[in-house]
């Protein structure tokens, strides 16, 4: 199975990519994962939010492949621990699945298509996380739940 992570907008923050890249090498031992960012909307402030979330969702869909299971990060999502989370991705590993797409929306979140298209929603918590450190707590939660699954230390019951 490849996991990838599709996320609106680059990261900004040096020392964010710097953990966001450390824990992309860590996952290349467990399973193949990638991480697709989309360029932030050109003259998102001439657009209201409901267009912004309608260009936003157009070039989200369009990265999808016919076969992708879409999960969206979104707070009104699905929370899990991280054991429960690594049993989530078990059980899409043992389905079968291609690809499973995680996907961090724009500042508006998600156009009502793309709402339509997911299979889920994953809620990282109730509080509120700028879209970059999401990225970083996402990919660490992926690299935590392999780590669980594998036994490894890492993760301490």
């Amino acid at each position: 199975m490849t996991i990838k992570l599709l996320a609106i907008g680059k990261t900004d923050s040096k020392p964010l990519q710097q953990l966001i890249s450390e824990y992309e090498k860590r996952l290349k031992h467990y399973v193949k994962f990638e991480i697709d960012v989309i360029a932030d909307i050109k003259n998102s402030k001439n657009l209201s939010e409901a267009q912004q979330k309608e260009k936003e969702g157009e070039l989200i869909l369009k990265r999808l492949s016919p076969t992708d299971i879409l999960v969206l990060l979104d707070e009104n999502g699905k929370q899990f621990s991280s054991i429960n989370f690594s049993s989530y991705l078990q059980k899409k590993m043992n389905a079968g699945v291609k690809q499973l797409v995680l996907v961090i929306g724009g500042p508006y979140g998600f156009s009502e298509n793309v709402y339509q298209k997911a299979e889920g929603k994953i809620s990282l918590s109730k509080m509120t996380f700028s879209h970059q450190m999401v990225r970083l707590f996402i990919i660490e939660q992926v690299y935590r739940a392999f780590t669980i699954l594998r036994n490894e230390p890492y993760h301490h019951r």
